[in-house]
């Protein structure tokens, strides 16, 4: 695949923003940010993936906010479900992040799920998986699971219902959320809820961890 150089970050650009993250980047990491960002570009002109067109803040706001909820994750054997992909964040780089993820895509939009699938392939992830479905519909193509992740929903109430749910069970949501949302969700049952956790070089955008209520 060709790389447009000037719409993908450089390596000294892509380890600086980490740090901001407090991330650690290997080589195959940096790598695979960049094919990535790549691919991004490709497919955004045919279907709308992002609306962001600045290389640096696709890098700060999509690629290090997904990456920097890695920290939060069960350290060994984590099965993930990512509701409403969308252009792959925050699963993908949380992927990168953790390579030993069992991930689940979960995104209807046929075209977005078959760009998430190119990245996959592109990227040679392993573990990894697209369920071109609504979430509502998912059951036990995805439990048990240990955590679910979110970053760009708005129904909270229906998902935590969903997530909480016998049939689904998982034992811990993972949300990005700016700050007008977090009381609403707080306000959900079913979670016992962290203290949110500032995401860095960002204006009132958190990171939201629930654990389900036994």
């Amino acid at each position: 695949m060709t790389t447009n150089t000037a719409r993908v970050p450089s390596k000294e650009a892509i380890e600086r923003a980490a740090k901001e993250f407090k991330l650690t980047l290997n080589n195959q990491q940096v790598e695979q940010i960049q094919q990535y960002t790549n691919i991004l570009w490709t497919w955004n002109d045919k279907v709308n993936l992002t609306a962001i067109r600045d290389p640096l803040e696709i890098l700060y706001r999509h690629f290090c906010e997904s990456m920097f909820g890695s920290t939060l994750l069960p350290v060994e054997n984590c099965r993930l479900a990512d509701v409403g992909s969308g252009g792959g964040f925050p699963g993908l780089p949380l992927k990168i992040m953790r390579p030993d993820l069992q991930l689940f895509l979960v995104e209807s939009n046929v075209k977005k799920a078959t760009f998430l699938a190119e990245v996959i392939r592109e990227l040679g992830l392993t573990d990894a998986r697209v369920l071109v479905s609504r979430y509502e519909e998912l059951a036990e193509e995805v439990a048990p699971l240990d955590v679910i992740c979110s970053r760009a929903l708005g129904d909270f109430s229906n998902f935590l219902t969903w997530a909480a749910s016998p049939s689904v069970s998982a034992k811990q949501v993972l949300l990005w959320l700016g700050g007008r949302d977090l009381e609403e969700v707080r306000a959900q049952p079913s979670w016992i809820w962290s203290e949110p956790l500032p995401i860095p070089k960002s204006l009132q955008r958190f990171l939201l961890t629930g654990t389900r209520a036994e």
